[in-house]
């Protein structure tokens, strides 16, 4: 049944700060026609704000912060939100563009449309962002017959994504050691998704879907070409590798020049980026190598809140990959 938003609903919704923020990640960043065309999508409804894009031509990867409100019914369920509309359009374009077989790049992905995350901003809660991420998931499934993995909240016993990757091979370059081309995967799913069919299609994959708290992302670049060294590195840094709590890495090619350590902060108050830097500066001095400062992703989610607020209210235009 079609919801029918009032102008009172929008303006209790903004006033009581109950927004959610949607990372959307495309396999795709050298096309940029292909990016208008999603970008084009996000627009068609002016309460959902892409607040920031960051691109990477070497990772053929691009990702964009989109933020909204959640609208309530009377016993304070959860009953809409523009994000989701949004998210199916952008979804639309993405595979009517892009063809997973004929995409490569430095980053691991699983899917046209890789990974859609939601997290809770401002007063709104992680309950909220699962919500979102389970109706959108069902209806990705449903449109597009692509199979969904869900994962954190929106998973029933709340699977980490880490642990979805390593079951489905995210982490395993297939393409010249250091790549990640096309679908190399069986066609045939080993474990049922949670939504959606059990088949693959080469030209799609497969897409990952959940909500979690906060997390944020930094990259160190590594001056150096040697993978296998970052590698290592990346490994010694991460807490599975015995290194910093609650952090987690991946080393990856970059360019002709460099290799990068790209963090996952899943809880940057209590473990942050300067701690993170300095740490992998102590352990890449072990291998003699020599690193850059690294760099956020994304804004913090205070700035994610103003940002939103400013660009909604038209006093502020977009901006987008590093972050200084």
């Amino acid at each position: 049944m079609a919801f029918h938003l009032t102008a009172k609903d929008k303006k209790r919704s903004l006033d009581q700060k109950v927004l959610l923020c949607c990372k959307y990640y495309v396999s795709e960043s050298r096309n940029r026609s292909v990016l208008e065309a999603i970008e084009g999508a996000a627009r068609e409804d002016p309460d959902s704000v892409i607040v920031n894009k960051f691109e990477d031509g070497a990772y053929n990867r691009t990702r964009y912060t989109i933020v909204s409100y959640v609208v309530h019914d009377t016993t304070g369920n959860a009953i809409y939100s523009p994000l989701l509309q949004t998210v199916l359009s952008m979804t639309q374009v993405a595979f009517s563009h892009i063809n997973l077989e004929s995409h490569s790049g430095t980053h691991p992905r699983l899917g046209v449309v890789d990974d859609i995350v939601f997290h809770p901003l401002a007063r709104a809660s992680l309950h909220e962002a699962a919500w979102l991420a389970k109706a959108v998931a069902k209806d990705i499934a449903a449109m597009f017959q692509v199979p969904v993995f869900l994962y954190s909240a929106a998973h029933p016993s709340g699977k980490a994504p880490d642990d979805l990757r390593r079951e489905l091979g995210y982490f395993r370059p297939n393409y010249k050691g250091n790549q990640w081309a096309g679908w190399s995967m069986p066609e045939t799913l080993p474990e049922n998704p949670d939504e959606g069919p059990n088949t693959v299609s080469r030209e799609r994959g497969i897409t990952m879907i959940g909500a979690r708290p906060w997390t944020a992302m930094y990259n160190i670049p590594i001056l150096s070409t040697d993978v296998s060294a970052t590698r290592r590195i990346a490994r010694m840094v991460s807490g599975r590798g015995g290194g910093l709590p609650t952090v987690q890495t991946i080393g990856l090619l970059h360019d002709d020049e460099t290799t990068e350590i790209a963090c996952v902060l899943l809880e940057p108050n209590q473990v942050g980026a300067d701690r993170v830097q300095r740490h992998v500066e102590i352990v890449a001095a072990q291998f003699g190598l020599e690193v850059e400062n690294g760099y956020f992703t994304d804004y913090s989610p205070e700035m994610i809140v103003e940002k939103y607020l400013n660009l909604i209210s038209g006093t502020q235009s977009l901006s987008g990959n590093r972050l200084n």
